[in-house]
């Protein structure tokens, strides 16, 4: 479904209603300095701080209409949303490790689901200051100028970013030869959506990752010519029961075979093996995990 179908709103709306509930969730936090505010732990050394909390307020003020569903990080998920066809799917603030140690890899992140389809989304990092904005059939902009995503070729010399945590523990061990520059990063939704705009080429993730990781970031990279799929290539399908999916890779639109054939060739860790066990059997909510692998936290 292209954007100019939507039923009910114009995606102009949308799009404005994105652009603006990210202001405001930004401007209600600008109090907490990175690097100074405290977290507290939800589970093991999973933070969030009282920022997360108050962005998460202002955004479901700010989108959450009647007729539509929400799913936020940091809402309770009472299921609800199923009923809808449109729904929010938010992280209030992706990277909140980076924000506590004061790194400027973490963002506010919206995405706008129809029928499981991310349709619109808006990407706020204010550390760099950031706004990344686009819907499917519309293109994307970052502060306000149209880009797109890369048109590289080739995975030689092509900027992969990789999950900050993942490369700490080594699991990138493996890519170690690889003919691409590695470069490790926070927050999946702003990995996502620096592909999108064409400032790095690709990006993987070797574990699960949750809908409200990605929505507003996959929604960025297709409606700007590129491809988001779960690691093993299917398409990605939103506002499920279970909310926890596979590791994804997104590119632009020349790369995703190249990568498909490498991470299929490439001997790669464990973690892409576990992947199969974790799609369609968890459900998490506010506070409630039960692997540690999402305990680990936001650190993507």
């Amino acid at each position: 479904m292209d954007c100019q179908k939507m039923n009910k709103d114009s995606c102009e709306e949308i799009l404005k209603r994105i652009k603006n509930a990210l202001e405001a969730a930004v401007e209600s936090i600008c109090s907490f300095i990175p690097g100074a505010t405290a977290a507290e732990f939800k589970v093991g050394d999973d933070p969030i701080t009282e920022a997360d909390r108050r962005a998460n307020c202002v955004l479901r003020e700010a989108l959450s209409h009647d007729g539509e569903g929400w799913l936020s990080e940091e809402s309770f998920d009472d299921l609800t949303r199923l009923n809808y066809e449109r729904v929010w799917i938010v992280d209030p603030l992706d990277g909140t490790r980076e924000f506590v140690a004061g790194i400027p890899e973490w963002c506010v992140s919206v995405g706008f689901v129809e029928n499981g389809r991310a349709m619109a989304g808006g990407i706020c990092n204010p550390a760099t200051r950031e706004l990344f904005l686009g819907a499917v059939g519309q293109g994307i902009t970052l502060n306000g100028k149209t880009v797109h995503t890369s048109s590289c070729r080739d995975l030689s010399g092509a900027v992969i970013l990789a999950s900050r945590s993942e490369v700490k523990r080594g699991d990138w061990e493996c890519f170690r030869q690889a003919p691409f520059v590695t470069r490790p990063m926070g927050s999946v939704a702003y990995k996502l959506a620096l592909v999108a705009a064409g400032l790095a080429d690709g990006t993987w993730t070797l574990e699960p990752k949750s809908e409200w990781d990605i929505a507003g970031g996959v929604a960025l990279v297709e409606a700007a010519g590129g491809f988001a799929r779960k690691i093993d290539g299917s398409p990605i399908r939103f506002n499920q029961k279970f909310t926890r999916l596979p590791g994804l890779l997104a590119c632009g639109p020349y790369l995703l075979e190249e990568i498909t054939s490498f991470l299929d060739n490439a001997s790669a860790p464990a973690q892409l093996d576990r992947n199969e066990q974790w799609e369609g059997t968890f459900q998490f909510k506010k506070g409630s995990y039960g692997d540690e692998d999402e305990k680990r936290g936001r650190s993507a």
